[in-house]
């Protein structure tokens, strides 16, 4: 500790502090760096876009001939989707649309637990969510980046339940995310804060300087170690990933104002910069007044971000090692969508070098409600999850040693992924 007391200029001791980095407390992922030992090559990325509440299916991926939106012609032939989402219907060749989600769970946080971890909750017992998971297995141990990083999207209402915050679980603290709660603030917490920040900083270095003295141990080292790479990440050109200010205004503009265009771009950024997956949150689709009016609402800004950071992508060269997936933790019911609906519900995915350009599933047509149920090719909530992993590269069959030393498998051993897209 005295080490980096005597080199770090006193700013930047200050932002460590404030961010929690000299104590360990609050920053998991940097423990991890000195003590990992395994390397890998970086695998592919993914961006979650998680529409949380529940988006009505209807008044966007899976419009009906008699619903409250009229259905516009895509870039692919036969594939219609909401007029409310033009650029989107541009990109439908970088698309691939689930029209048969067909989960089991309609109330909100046990869907968003079986649909972030591919397990249906248990009192007595944690599963990793899918951030976590792909951190552990294509992301990069020693990395200076976090693997798993969550973006605060914003939110219509507070509404949708109680929210789903992604946990390791027996992956370990190593697997946690780091949570960004603006995009356009970038890490908040390495900026300082409090009145007696010198007091506190050296109290602080003194207390580490003793400890590190008294007890001259590998664990200790280790911590030293990461003390260093989180100096490290703040000094890197990496680290300016999270700076929004730094992207020409007329892209920012193309992906929109709204914070969920912003969060969109910052996702872009940070898997540009090593992260490997980032999931952006937005609150507040439990439209159980109707869906209609307020999609409507969401969809310019919705339709210009996620169309937006497909064409960046690919521009970019990414879009193949991209994989982006649009979806929330059910669908609404048929017609004004003001029900929660699980039953026949839609998700998209994008890039990730996928057979996109098509649709899979189908929903029904005729009858007194129109898309109530599947015709064609129902998709489960582990169906959903071997898909995702398989695309991002991971080996679905391997296990992991939950407390007790129970094996527990990384999907479900019934999962049948959805091998028309992954090819």
């Amino acid at each position: 500790m005295r080490y980096l007391r005597e080199t770090l200029p006193r700013r930047d001791w200050l932002k460590l502090s404030a961010a929690g980095l000299l104590s360990g407390a609050s920053v998991p992922w940097f423990e991890s760096l000195a003590r990992a030992a395994i390397k890998r090559p970086r695998g592919k990325a993914c961006i979650l876009l998680w529409m949380d509440g529940g988006p009505s299916q209807q008044h966007t991926f899976d419009p009906k001939p008699k619903g409250e939106f009229k259905s516009m012609s895509t870039s692919v032939p036969g594939i219609h989707i909401v007029e409310q989402l033009p650029q989107l219907a541009q990109s439908m060749e970088d698309l691939a649309i689930v029209r048969s989600m067909s989960t089991e769970i309609n109330g909100h946080y046990d869907a968003k637990y079986f649909l972030h971890t591919g397990y249906k909750r248990t009192t007595a017992f944690e599963h990793p969510s899918i951030g976590s998971i792909a951190s552990s297995q294509i992301g990069l141990p020693d990395d200076d980046m976090p693997a798993f990083v969550t973006v605060d999207a914003g939110f219509d209402r507070a509404d949708g339940g109680r929210l789903y915050r992604s946990v390791p679980a027996y992956l370990g603290p190593t697997h946690a995310p780091l949570a960004v709660l603006d995009p356009s603030e970038g890490l908040e917490n390495l900026t300082p804060s409090g009145d007696d920040i010198d007091a506190r900083l050296e109290l602080l270095a003194g207390g580490e300087q003793r400890f590190a003295e008294r007890y001259a141990l590998p664990a200790v080292g280790a911590k030293q170690s990461a003390f260093n790479r989180a100096v490290r990440l703040m000094h890197s050109k990496r680290s300016r990933a999270f700076r929004l200010d730094e992207e020409p205004e007329k892209l920012r503009e193309a992906y929109g104002q709204h914070k969920f265009g912003q969060s969109c771009l910052l996702a872009r950024r940070l898997v540009e910069a090593g992260v490997s997956f980032v999931e952006v949150i937005h609150r507040g689709w439990d439209d159980h007044s109707g869906a209609a009016k307020p999609i409507a609402a969401r969809a310019p800004w919705m339709d210009a971000g996620m169309a937006t950071l497909i064409r960046d992508l690919k521009q970019r060269g990414m879009l193949d090692d991209t994989l982006v997936v649009w979806m929330g933790e059910f669908g609404r019911s048929p017609g004004n969508g003001a029900g929660h609906f699980c039953r026949a519900w839609s998700s998209v995915f994008a890039g990730g070098g996928l057979n996109t350009g098509q649709v899979i599933g189908k929903t029904s047509e005729d009858g007194k409600n129109p898309g109530n149920d599947i015709v064609d090719r129902p998709v489960s909530a582990p169906d959903f999850m071997a898909t995702l992993c398989l695309a991002l590269g991971m080996d679905i069959h391997q296990e992991f040693l939950a407390p007790g030393l129970r094996p527990i498998p990384l999907v479900e051993k019934t999962a049948k992924p959805i091998l028309e897209l992954l090819g």
